[in-house]
């Protein structure tokens, strides 16, 4: 059972291990008080940076985040590391494991790492990650890192969450093409050319510089393009060094604050979304005018489209203005 949202609230302030441990669970599980406790933690968030680390498979991307966190707690900083791996089609959970991947700092009190199972969402990234970023955040948490599944062009739900989206890719990899879509291209705060000690290594910075040169221009400068070894921990100062020089940057000029009041205008926007599409499956099944529309429109009696503007009307939305 758990306790009190407020008790358990303040165990998560203090940053108790086990009762944040207990808090993402509930999150994962959907509970009824894992909302109450976010609703209680809500008005201490918004301190910590929020890191996204995304790419295609294969690119070293929990090296990266493992060589991050080493950096910034050597700096003091204190880090949470959310990792989406895939599901288990069996159980539904997180089948690769970051913890297991990230054991050095597995008795490092600073660092809390959790592995979440993407459970089918779109862009690799579950609902609860953003969530559980919330808790991390409440708790103390001075930087989190998102790491996502790694399925390529998908992965762009990350930029909703993220103050800073690196982007890793690798020369020789198939990421030539992958560099060349503009919804890759668009996330990027950052590019980390991973493995750049491969052959082609040179020819595939150029590329890339070459493709962000066509593209729109920010007045921050931004992408860069970061050379990183990260099974050398070669680079990794200096893409720490270029995530500063971002954030100092986007809190200047208040692109932070407004990437915010964006994310929570979509929240809004789906969580409203979420209830009413819930309210209507509600009446769907209790309703017999679902069944006497669906029957009408099986015997052809009815076209689907003029039904479904008489249901929106009669649930209370009001007449469907239908554009030419």
């Amino acid at each position: 059972m758990s306790p009190p949202a407020e008790n358990w609230a303040s165990q998560i302030r203090a940053g108790d291990v086990r009762a944040i441990s207990r808090a993402v669970t509930a999150i994962e599980n959907g509970e009824t008080a894992a909302q109450n406790l976010l609703r209680e933690l809500f008005p201490t968030t918004g301190r910590a940076w929020r890191i996204g680390v995304t790419g295609a498979a294969g690119t070293g991307k929990s090296t990266l985040v493992n060589g991050l966190t080493a950096h910034f707690r050597a700096a003091g900083r204190t880090v949470g590391v959310i990792a989406i791996d895939p599901s288990s089609p069996f159980t539904g959970g997180a089948i690769l494991g970051d913890r297991i991947r990230m054991q050095a700092h597995s008795t490092d009190k600073g660092v809390f790492i959790r592995s979440m199972a993407s459970r089918g969402a779109w862009g690799g990234l579950a609902q609860a990650a953003a969530d559980v970023a919330l808790l991390l955040d409440a708790s103390g948490k001075e930087v989190i890192i998102l790491e996502t599944v790694g399925v390529g062009q998908d992965e762009i739900d990350i930029v909703s969450v993220a103050d800073c989206t690196i982007v890793v890719v690798v020369p020789g990899a198939g990421d030539e093409v992958q560099a060349l879509k503009a919804g890759i291209l668009e996330i990027a705060d950052i590019f980390v050319l991973n493995k750049a000690d491969y052959d082609k290594g040179d020819e595939f910075a150029q590329h890339i510089q070459g493709m962000l040169s066509l593209g729109p221009q920010r007045g921050d400068g931004s992408p860069k393009v970061i050379r990183t070894v990260a099974t050398e921990g070669k680079g990794i100062e200096d893409l720490a060094v270029e995530i500063g020089r971002f954030r100092e940057a986007h809190s200047a000029a208040q692109v932070r604050r407004k990437r915010e009041i964006e994310y929570w205008k979509n929240w809004l926007a789906r969580s409203v979304e979420q209830r009413v599409a819930e309210k209507i499956a509600a009446q769907a099944a209790t309703n017999p005018s679902f069944d006497k529309m669906a029957s009408a429109i099986a015997a052809r009696q009815k076209n689907p489209y003029d039904a479904a503007d008489e249901l929106f009307a009669a649930l209370g939305f009001g007449q469907r203005k239908h554009t030419q």
